[in-house]
Protein backbone atom coordinates (compact mmCIF):
# COMPACT_ATOMS: atom_id res chain seq x y z
CA UNK A 1 0.00 0.00 0.00
CA UNK A 2 1.44 3.37 -1.04
CA UNK A 3 2.29 6.07 1.46
CA UNK A 4 -0.45 8.67 1.86
CA UNK A 5 0.60 12.00 0.36
CA UNK A 6 -2.39 14.27 0.94
CA UNK A 7 -2.23 17.66 2.69
CA UNK A 8 -1.86 17.66 6.46
CA UNK A 9 -1.81 20.79 8.61
CA UNK A 10 -0.25 20.75 12.08
CA UNK A 11 -2.56 22.26 14.70
CA UNK A 12 -0.38 21.40 17.72
CA UNK A 13 1.85 18.55 18.89
CA UNK A 14 -1.09 16.12 19.08
CA UNK A 15 -3.58 17.34 16.46
CA UNK A 16 -3.39 17.35 12.66
CA UNK A 17 -5.94 18.55 10.12
CA UNK A 18 -6.90 17.36 6.65
CA UNK A 19 -8.41 20.53 5.11
CA UNK A 20 -11.85 20.41 3.50
CA UNK A 21 -10.24 21.58 0.29
CA UNK A 22 -8.36 18.28 -0.08
CA UNK A 23 -11.20 16.54 -1.95
CA UNK A 24 -14.33 17.96 -3.58
CA UNK A 25 -17.33 16.91 -1.54
CA UNK A 26 -15.72 16.94 1.90
CA UNK A 27 -18.25 18.56 4.23
CA UNK A 28 -15.93 18.88 7.24
CA UNK A 29 -12.17 18.70 7.84
CA UNK A 30 -10.40 15.57 9.05
CA UNK A 31 -8.93 15.74 12.56
CA UNK A 32 -6.21 13.27 13.55
CA UNK A 33 -4.87 12.77 17.07
CA UNK A 34 -1.23 11.65 16.93
CA UNK A 35 2.28 12.72 17.81
CA UNK A 36 4.85 13.09 15.05
CA UNK A 37 6.41 9.66 15.52
CA UNK A 38 2.99 7.97 15.46
CA UNK A 39 2.02 9.95 12.38
CA UNK A 40 4.92 8.42 10.44
CA UNK A 41 3.36 4.97 10.90
CA UNK A 42 -0.14 6.26 10.04
CA UNK A 43 1.12 7.74 6.76
CA UNK A 44 2.45 4.37 5.60
CA UNK A 45 -1.04 3.25 4.62
CA UNK A 46 -4.09 4.97 3.16
CA UNK A 47 -5.95 5.29 6.46
CA UNK A 48 -6.13 9.08 6.23
CA UNK A 49 -7.87 8.68 2.87
CA UNK A 50 -10.61 6.87 4.80
CA UNK A 51 -10.79 9.82 7.21
CA UNK A 52 -11.28 12.15 4.24
CA UNK A 53 -13.88 9.83 2.69
CA UNK A 54 -15.94 9.77 5.90
CA UNK A 55 -16.02 13.58 5.72
CA UNK A 56 -18.25 13.23 2.63
CA UNK A 57 -21.12 11.55 4.50
CA UNK A 58 -24.36 13.59 4.48
CA UNK A 59 -25.12 15.37 7.73
CA UNK A 60 -21.66 14.99 9.30
CA UNK A 61 -20.86 17.75 11.81
CA UNK A 62 -17.65 18.99 13.43
CA UNK A 63 -14.83 16.86 12.05
CA UNK A 64 -14.19 13.40 10.67
CA UNK A 65 -11.97 12.23 13.52
CA UNK A 66 -9.22 9.65 13.94
CA UNK A 67 -8.01 8.58 17.37
CA UNK A 68 -4.29 7.83 17.95
CA UNK A 69 -4.83 4.06 17.53
CA UNK A 70 -6.15 4.58 13.99
CA UNK A 71 -5.53 1.89 11.36
CA UNK A 72 -7.13 0.61 8.15
CA UNK A 73 -10.72 -0.59 8.42
CA UNK A 74 -13.82 -1.35 6.38
CA UNK A 75 -15.08 2.01 5.10
CA UNK A 76 -14.36 3.92 8.28
CA UNK A 77 -10.87 3.61 9.72
CA UNK A 78 -10.63 1.66 12.97
CA UNK A 79 -10.26 4.45 15.49
CA UNK A 80 -12.73 6.63 13.57
CA UNK A 81 -15.36 8.91 15.11
CA UNK A 82 -18.08 10.81 13.24
CA UNK A 83 -21.25 12.54 14.45
CA UNK A 84 -24.26 13.06 12.21
CA UNK A 85 -27.26 15.34 12.52
CA UNK A 86 -30.45 13.38 13.09
CA UNK A 87 -32.55 15.20 10.50
CA UNK A 88 -30.08 15.33 7.62
CA UNK A 89 -27.50 12.73 8.61
CA UNK A 90 -26.88 9.10 7.74
CA UNK A 91 -26.10 5.89 9.57
CA UNK A 92 -23.34 3.68 8.12
CA UNK A 93 -22.66 0.10 9.24
CA UNK A 94 -19.05 0.66 8.19
CA UNK A 95 -18.88 3.30 10.94
CA UNK A 96 -19.71 0.66 13.54
CA UNK A 97 -17.86 -2.35 12.19
CA UNK A 98 -18.55 -6.05 11.90
CA UNK A 99 -17.98 -6.89 15.57
CA UNK A 100 -20.83 -4.76 16.92
CA UNK A 101 -20.21 -3.76 20.55
CA UNK A 102 -16.83 -5.31 20.79
CA UNK A 103 -15.89 -4.04 24.22
CA UNK A 104 -13.78 -4.35 27.34
CA UNK A 105 -14.65 -4.87 30.98
CA UNK A 106 -12.37 -4.88 34.01
CA UNK A 107 -12.93 -6.39 37.45
CA UNK A 108 -10.99 -5.58 40.57
CA UNK A 109 -10.03 -8.16 43.21
CA UNK A 110 -8.86 -8.02 46.81
CA UNK A 111 -5.86 -10.19 46.00
CA UNK A 112 -2.31 -9.18 45.15
CA UNK A 113 0.35 -10.41 42.77
CA UNK A 114 2.15 -12.12 45.66
CA UNK A 115 -0.94 -14.23 46.37
CA UNK A 116 -1.86 -15.07 42.77
CA UNK A 117 1.48 -15.69 41.00
CA UNK A 118 2.15 -19.03 42.77
CA UNK A 119 -1.11 -20.31 41.23
CA UNK A 120 -1.03 -18.41 37.94
CA UNK A 121 -0.53 -21.47 35.71
CA UNK A 122 -3.44 -23.28 37.36
CA UNK A 123 -5.55 -20.13 37.18
CA UNK A 124 -4.86 -19.57 33.48
CA UNK A 125 -5.56 -23.24 32.70
CA UNK A 126 -8.82 -23.15 34.64
CA UNK A 127 -9.95 -19.93 32.98
CA UNK A 128 -9.11 -21.41 29.58
CA UNK A 129 -11.16 -24.52 30.32
CA UNK A 130 -14.05 -22.61 31.91
CA UNK A 131 -14.50 -20.00 29.15
CA UNK A 132 -14.94 -21.38 25.62
CA UNK A 133 -12.71 -19.62 23.12
CA UNK A 134 -11.46 -19.86 19.55
CA UNK A 135 -12.76 -19.37 16.01
CA UNK A 136 -16.33 -20.68 15.73
CA UNK A 137 -16.28 -21.84 19.35
CA UNK A 138 -19.54 -23.02 20.91
CA UNK A 139 -20.60 -22.10 24.42
CA UNK A 140 -21.99 -23.98 27.39
CA UNK A 141 -25.38 -22.23 27.29
CA UNK A 142 -28.26 -24.05 25.64
CA UNK A 143 -30.96 -21.54 24.72
CA UNK A 144 -34.55 -22.69 24.54
CA UNK A 145 -36.46 -22.12 21.26
CA UNK A 146 -37.09 -18.40 20.83
CA UNK A 147 -34.96 -17.43 23.83
CA UNK A 148 -32.35 -15.75 21.64
CA UNK A 149 -34.91 -12.97 21.13
CA UNK A 150 -34.94 -12.32 24.89
CA UNK A 151 -31.14 -12.09 24.88
CA UNK A 152 -31.29 -9.55 22.04
CA UNK A 153 -33.78 -7.40 23.95
CA UNK A 154 -32.44 -7.64 27.51
CA UNK A 155 -28.66 -7.96 27.05
CA UNK A 156 -26.81 -8.19 30.37
CA UNK A 157 -30.12 -8.28 32.22
CA UNK A 158 -30.98 -11.59 30.55
CA UNK A 159 -27.67 -13.06 31.74
CA UNK A 160 -28.17 -11.90 35.32
CA UNK A 161 -31.79 -13.06 35.45
CA UNK A 162 -30.51 -16.49 34.42
CA UNK A 163 -27.86 -16.67 37.11
CA UNK A 164 -24.82 -15.30 35.28
CA UNK A 165 -23.61 -12.46 37.45
CA UNK A 166 -24.74 -9.87 39.96
CA UNK A 167 -27.43 -7.23 39.73
CA UNK A 168 -24.91 -4.52 40.63
CA UNK A 169 -22.94 -5.40 37.47
CA UNK A 170 -25.59 -3.55 35.46
CA UNK A 171 -24.74 -0.25 37.16
CA UNK A 172 -21.13 -0.61 36.03
CA UNK A 173 -21.95 -1.39 32.40
CA UNK A 174 -22.38 1.21 29.68
CA UNK A 175 -26.12 1.66 29.00
CA UNK A 176 -26.69 -0.74 31.92
CA UNK A 177 -25.91 -3.46 29.39
CA UNK A 178 -29.19 -2.97 27.56
CA UNK A 179 -29.73 -0.71 24.56
CA UNK A 180 -33.36 0.36 24.19
CA UNK A 181 -35.22 -0.02 20.91
CA UNK A 182 -33.90 -3.48 20.06
CA UNK A 183 -36.27 -5.42 17.77
CA UNK A 184 -35.23 -9.08 17.22
CA UNK A 185 -37.54 -9.37 14.20
CA UNK A 186 -35.06 -7.14 12.34
CA UNK A 187 -32.18 -9.57 12.92
CA UNK A 188 -31.94 -12.28 10.26
CA UNK A 189 -32.54 -15.93 11.03
CA UNK A 190 -28.99 -16.64 9.84
CA UNK A 191 -27.55 -14.16 12.35
CA UNK A 192 -29.56 -15.80 15.14
CA UNK A 193 -28.44 -19.26 14.02
CA UNK A 194 -24.84 -18.13 14.31
CA UNK A 195 -25.40 -16.46 17.67
CA UNK A 196 -27.34 -19.19 19.49
CA UNK A 197 -24.42 -21.63 20.00
CA UNK A 198 -21.82 -18.90 20.56
CA UNK A 199 -23.32 -17.13 23.57
CA UNK A 200 -20.76 -17.12 26.36
CA UNK A 201 -17.68 -17.53 24.15
CA UNK A 202 -14.55 -15.43 23.85
CA UNK A 203 -13.93 -15.93 20.14
CA UNK A 204 -10.59 -15.43 18.41
CA UNK A 205 -8.43 -12.69 16.91
CA UNK A 206 -7.65 -9.84 19.28
CA UNK A 207 -10.19 -10.98 21.87
CA UNK A 208 -8.71 -12.01 25.18
CA UNK A 209 -9.18 -12.78 28.83
CA UNK A 210 -6.39 -11.40 31.00
CA UNK A 211 -5.11 -11.65 34.56
CA UNK A 212 -3.22 -8.44 35.27
CA UNK A 213 -1.73 -6.49 38.15
CA UNK A 214 -1.79 -2.78 38.85
CA UNK A 215 1.65 -1.59 37.81
CA UNK A 216 1.32 2.12 38.53
CA UNK A 217 -1.32 4.49 39.90
CA UNK A 218 -1.19 8.01 38.47
CA UNK A 219 -4.31 9.45 40.16
CA UNK A 220 -4.75 7.78 43.59
CA UNK A 221 -8.01 9.51 44.54
CA UNK A 222 -9.70 8.73 41.23
CA UNK A 223 -8.36 5.17 41.28
CA UNK A 224 -9.66 4.64 44.82
CA UNK A 225 -13.17 5.60 43.68
CA UNK A 226 -12.96 2.65 41.27
CA UNK A 227 -11.69 0.24 43.92
CA UNK A 228 -8.09 0.40 42.68
CA UNK A 229 -6.14 0.68 45.92
CA UNK A 230 -2.53 -0.39 45.48
CA UNK A 231 0.17 -1.47 43.06
CA UNK A 232 0.29 -5.23 42.74
CA UNK A 233 -3.51 -5.51 43.04
CA UNK A 234 -4.86 -8.18 40.71
CA UNK A 235 -7.34 -7.21 37.97
CA UNK A 236 -9.30 -9.34 35.49
CA UNK A 237 -10.02 -8.06 31.96
CA UNK A 238 -12.40 -9.41 29.31
CA UNK A 239 -12.35 -8.25 25.67
CA UNK A 240 -14.87 -9.68 23.20
CA UNK A 241 -17.99 -8.77 21.23
CA UNK A 242 -21.08 -10.01 19.44
CA UNK A 243 -19.45 -12.98 17.70
CA UNK A 244 -21.05 -14.36 14.52
CA UNK A 245 -24.39 -12.71 15.26
CA UNK A 246 -22.90 -9.23 15.05
CA UNK A 247 -20.82 -10.05 12.01
CA UNK A 248 -23.83 -11.43 10.14
CA UNK A 249 -26.00 -8.45 11.12
CA UNK A 250 -23.39 -6.02 9.80
CA UNK A 251 -23.11 -7.91 6.52
CA UNK A 252 -26.88 -8.13 6.13
CA UNK A 253 -27.37 -4.40 6.54
CA UNK A 254 -24.43 -3.35 4.38
CA UNK A 255 -26.32 -5.00 1.51
CA UNK A 256 -29.48 -3.12 2.54
CA UNK A 257 -27.57 0.18 2.61
CA UNK A 258 -26.06 -0.29 -0.85
CA UNK A 259 -29.58 -0.45 -2.27
CA UNK A 260 -30.77 2.37 -0.03
CA UNK A 261 -28.12 4.76 -1.36
CA UNK A 262 -29.59 4.43 -4.84
CA UNK A 263 -33.08 4.97 -3.44
CA UNK A 264 -32.09 8.18 -1.62
CA UNK A 265 -29.62 9.49 -4.20
CA UNK A 266 -26.62 9.29 -1.85
CA UNK A 267 -23.14 9.29 -3.40
CA UNK A 268 -20.04 8.38 -1.40
CA UNK A 269 -16.41 8.03 -2.53
CA UNK A 270 -16.16 4.46 -1.18
CA UNK A 271 -18.96 1.89 -1.44
CA UNK A 272 -17.82 0.49 1.93
CA UNK A 273 -19.37 3.66 3.39
CA UNK A 274 -22.83 2.44 2.30
CA UNK A 275 -25.42 4.29 4.36
CA UNK A 276 -28.98 5.54 4.57
CA UNK A 277 -30.66 8.49 6.28
CA UNK A 278 -30.95 7.95 10.03
CA UNK A 279 -34.62 8.81 9.88
CA UNK A 280 -35.51 6.34 7.12
CA UNK A 281 -36.95 2.80 7.30
CA UNK A 282 -33.53 1.32 6.47
CA UNK A 283 -31.73 3.56 8.99
CA UNK A 284 -34.18 2.84 11.78
CA UNK A 285 -34.11 -0.90 11.05
CA UNK A 286 -30.31 -1.00 11.15
CA UNK A 287 -30.14 0.91 14.44
CA UNK A 288 -32.62 -1.48 16.00
CA UNK A 289 -30.79 -4.56 14.71
CA UNK A 290 -27.46 -3.07 15.82
CA UNK A 291 -28.92 -2.56 19.30
CA UNK A 292 -29.87 -6.26 19.33
CA UNK A 293 -26.29 -7.24 18.49
CA UNK A 294 -24.98 -4.83 21.13
CA UNK A 295 -27.22 -6.45 23.73
CA UNK A 296 -26.00 -9.89 22.68
CA UNK A 297 -22.41 -8.72 23.20
CA UNK A 298 -23.16 -7.45 26.71
CA UNK A 299 -24.89 -10.72 27.57
CA UNK A 300 -21.86 -12.54 26.19
CA UNK A 301 -19.38 -10.61 28.35
CA UNK A 302 -21.66 -10.96 31.36
CA UNK A 303 -21.76 -14.76 31.08
CA UNK A 304 -17.98 -14.86 30.66
CA UNK A 305 -17.62 -12.65 33.74
CA UNK A 306 -19.62 -15.16 35.79
CA UNK A 307 -17.36 -18.05 34.75
CA UNK A 308 -14.23 -15.97 35.38
CA UNK A 309 -15.42 -15.31 38.92
CA UNK A 310 -16.14 -19.01 39.46
CA UNK A 311 -12.72 -20.06 38.19
CA UNK A 312 -10.89 -17.40 40.19
CA UNK A 313 -12.56 -18.31 43.47
CA UNK A 314 -12.07 -22.05 42.90
CA UNK A 315 -8.36 -21.81 42.12
CA UNK A 316 -7.60 -19.23 44.80
CA UNK A 317 -9.75 -21.13 47.31
CA UNK A 318 -11.60 -17.99 48.37
CA UNK A 319 -15.24 -17.11 48.90
CA UNK A 320 -16.77 -14.59 46.47
CA UNK A 321 -17.48 -12.17 49.33
CA UNK A 322 -13.78 -12.16 50.23
CA UNK A 323 -12.46 -12.04 46.66
CA UNK A 324 -13.81 -8.52 45.97
CA UNK A 325 -14.62 -9.39 42.36
CA UNK A 326 -16.47 -6.19 41.55
CA UNK A 327 -16.99 -4.97 38.02
CA UNK A 328 -15.32 -1.57 37.67
CA UNK A 329 -16.77 -0.84 34.23
CA UNK A 330 -17.67 -2.22 30.80
CA UNK A 331 -17.20 0.00 27.74
CA UNK A 332 -18.15 -0.56 24.12
CA UNK A 333 -16.02 0.53 21.20
CA UNK A 334 -17.96 -0.44 18.05
CA UNK A 335 -21.34 1.26 18.06
CA UNK A 336 -23.45 4.19 16.89
CA UNK A 337 -25.53 6.03 19.48
CA UNK A 338 -28.11 8.79 19.51
CA UNK A 339 -26.76 11.23 22.10
CA UNK A 340 -27.29 14.83 23.16
CA UNK A 341 -24.31 17.11 22.62
CA UNK A 342 -23.66 20.84 22.61
CA UNK A 343 -22.67 21.90 19.11
CA UNK A 344 -22.59 25.36 17.57
CA UNK A 345 -23.81 26.83 20.82
CA UNK A 346 -26.92 24.69 21.26
CA UNK A 347 -27.83 21.26 22.53
CA UNK A 348 -28.90 18.81 19.86
CA UNK A 349 -29.25 15.10 19.29
CA UNK A 350 -26.59 13.54 17.12
CA UNK A 351 -25.83 10.03 15.95
CA UNK A 352 -22.23 9.40 17.04
CA UNK A 353 -20.38 6.59 15.25
CA UNK A 354 -17.50 5.18 17.31
CA UNK A 355 -15.62 2.48 15.45
CA UNK A 356 -12.64 1.34 17.46
CA UNK A 357 -13.23 4.33 19.71
CA UNK A 358 -14.43 4.55 23.31
CA UNK A 359 -16.97 6.83 24.94
CA UNK A 360 -15.27 9.21 27.39
CA UNK A 361 -17.93 11.23 29.21
CA UNK A 362 -16.83 13.66 31.95
CA UNK A 363 -17.68 14.01 35.63
CA UNK A 364 -21.27 15.05 36.21
CA UNK A 365 -22.65 13.61 32.98
CA UNK A 366 -26.09 12.05 33.53
CA UNK A 367 -25.27 8.94 31.45
CA UNK A 368 -22.50 7.62 33.69
CA UNK A 369 -22.97 5.64 36.94
CA UNK A 370 -23.74 7.71 40.00
CA UNK A 371 -20.72 6.28 41.83
CA UNK A 372 -18.47 7.84 39.16
CA UNK A 373 -20.29 11.17 38.87
CA UNK A 374 -17.46 13.03 40.62
CA UNK A 375 -14.59 11.47 38.66
CA UNK A 376 -15.94 10.85 35.16
CA UNK A 377 -16.63 7.71 33.16
CA UNK A 378 -13.98 4.99 33.38
CA UNK A 379 -12.23 4.43 30.05
CA UNK A 380 -10.46 1.10 29.43
CA UNK A 381 -7.63 0.98 26.89
CA UNK A 382 -6.12 -2.51 26.53
CA UNK A 383 -2.69 -2.97 25.03
CA UNK A 384 -1.11 -6.13 23.64
CA UNK A 385 -0.22 -9.36 25.43
CA UNK A 386 3.25 -8.25 26.40
CA UNK A 387 2.85 -4.66 27.50
CA UNK A 388 0.50 -2.49 29.51
CA UNK A 389 -3.20 -1.69 29.56
CA UNK A 390 -4.62 1.55 30.97
CA UNK A 391 -7.55 2.83 32.98
CA UNK A 392 -8.48 6.44 32.23
CA UNK A 393 -11.48 8.73 32.75
CA UNK A 394 -13.43 10.95 30.40
CA UNK A 395 -13.02 14.73 30.29
CA UNK A 396 -14.85 17.96 29.48
CA UNK A 397 -12.36 18.50 26.66
CA UNK A 398 -13.58 15.28 25.03
CA UNK A 399 -17.19 16.46 25.25
CA UNK A 400 -16.31 19.76 23.61
CA UNK A 401 -14.03 18.36 20.92
CA UNK A 402 -14.71 14.69 20.13
CA UNK A 403 -18.36 14.27 21.15
CA UNK A 404 -17.15 12.52 24.29
CA UNK A 405 -14.83 10.04 22.55
CA UNK A 406 -11.28 8.74 22.89
CA UNK A 407 -9.11 5.84 21.70
CA UNK A 408 -9.87 2.15 22.34
CA UNK A 409 -6.61 0.19 22.22
CA UNK A 410 -3.08 -0.02 20.89
CA UNK A 411 -3.94 -0.22 17.17
CA UNK A 412 -2.22 -2.50 14.70
CA UNK A 413 0.97 -1.58 12.83
CA UNK A 414 1.23 -4.96 11.07
CA UNK A 415 -1.54 -6.84 9.31
CA UNK A 416 -2.31 -10.33 10.57
CA UNK A 417 -0.78 -11.82 7.42
CA UNK A 418 2.40 -9.76 7.84
CA UNK A 419 2.73 -10.76 11.50
CA UNK A 420 2.48 -14.45 10.59
CA UNK A 421 5.12 -14.03 7.89
CA UNK A 422 7.62 -12.61 10.37
CA UNK A 423 6.75 -14.44 13.59
CA UNK A 424 6.16 -17.95 14.85
CA UNK A 425 3.51 -18.60 17.49
CA UNK A 426 5.85 -20.85 19.50
CA UNK A 427 8.46 -18.09 19.66
CA UNK A 428 5.84 -15.57 20.84
CA UNK A 429 4.70 -18.02 23.53
CA UNK A 430 8.24 -18.58 24.80
CA UNK A 431 9.10 -14.88 24.68
CA UNK A 432 6.09 -13.98 26.81
CA UNK A 433 6.80 -16.80 29.26
CA UNK A 434 10.34 -15.50 29.70
CA UNK A 435 8.80 -12.18 30.76
CA UNK A 436 6.58 -13.86 33.35
CA UNK A 437 3.40 -13.88 31.23
CA UNK A 438 1.63 -17.24 31.00
CA UNK A 439 -0.43 -17.67 27.82
CA UNK A 440 -2.97 -20.32 26.86
CA UNK A 441 -4.26 -20.44 23.31
CA UNK A 442 -5.92 -22.86 20.96
CA UNK A 443 -3.98 -21.56 17.96
CA UNK A 444 -0.27 -20.84 17.72
CA UNK A 445 -0.90 -19.31 14.30
CA UNK A 446 -3.43 -16.94 15.86
CA UNK A 447 -0.93 -16.11 18.59
CA UNK A 448 1.58 -14.95 15.98
CA UNK A 449 -1.07 -12.62 14.53
CA UNK A 450 -1.52 -11.04 17.96
CA UNK A 451 2.15 -10.71 18.92
CA UNK A 452 3.10 -7.49 20.73
CA UNK A 453 5.27 -6.49 17.75
CA UNK A 454 2.13 -6.30 15.56
CA UNK A 455 0.75 -3.42 17.64
CA UNK A 456 1.61 0.16 18.46
CA UNK A 457 2.94 0.75 21.95
CA UNK A 458 -0.27 1.46 23.87
CA UNK A 459 1.63 3.84 26.19
CA UNK A 460 2.28 6.15 23.23
CA UNK A 461 -1.40 5.94 22.25
CA UNK A 462 -2.77 6.86 25.68
CA UNK A 463 -0.14 9.55 26.16
CA UNK A 464 -1.48 11.30 23.04
CA UNK A 465 -5.07 11.02 24.29
CA UNK A 466 -4.02 12.28 27.74
CA UNK A 467 -1.85 15.11 26.41
CA UNK A 468 -4.59 16.21 24.02
CA UNK A 469 -6.99 16.30 26.98
CA UNK A 470 -9.60 13.88 25.57
CA UNK A 471 -9.10 11.43 28.46
CA UNK A 472 -7.05 11.32 31.64
CA UNK A 473 -4.70 8.51 32.69
CA UNK A 474 -5.56 7.00 36.09
CA UNK A 475 -3.78 3.63 36.39
CA UNK A 476 -1.72 1.13 34.43
CA UNK A 477 -1.93 -2.66 34.46
CA UNK A 478 0.55 -5.33 33.37
CA UNK A 479 -0.44 -8.85 32.26
CA UNK A 480 0.66 -11.98 34.11
CA UNK A 481 -1.74 -14.42 32.45
CA UNK A 482 -3.51 -14.32 29.07
CA UNK A 483 -6.13 -16.51 27.36
CA UNK A 484 -6.40 -16.15 23.58
CA UNK A 485 -8.80 -18.01 21.30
Amino acid sequence: MAKWSGPLEKIDEYRWRIPKSYKPGMLVPGLIYADREMLEHILLEQTLEQVANVAHLPGIVGNSMAMPDIHWGYGFPIGGVAAMGIKDGVISPGGVGFDINCGVRIMRTNLTRKEVVPKIKELVDTLYNNVPSGLGSKGKIRLRPGEIDKVLIKGSRWAIENGYGLLEDLKSTEENGEMAGADPSLVSSRAKERGIPQLGTLGSGNHFLEVAVIDHIFEPDIAAAMGINQTGQVMLLVHCGSRGLGHQTAGDYIKVMVTAMNKYGINVPDRQLACSPIDSPEGRDYLSAMNCAANYAWANRQCITHWVREAFCRVMDIQPADAGLELIYDVTHNIAKIEEHSFNGKKQKLCVHRKGATRAFPAGHPDIPEKYSKIGQPVLIPGDMGRFSYVLVGTEQAMMETFGSTCHGAGRIQSRAAAKRHLQGRDVLESLAARGIIVRTGSLSGLAEEAPEAYKDVTSVVNVAHSAGISKIVARTKPIGVIKG
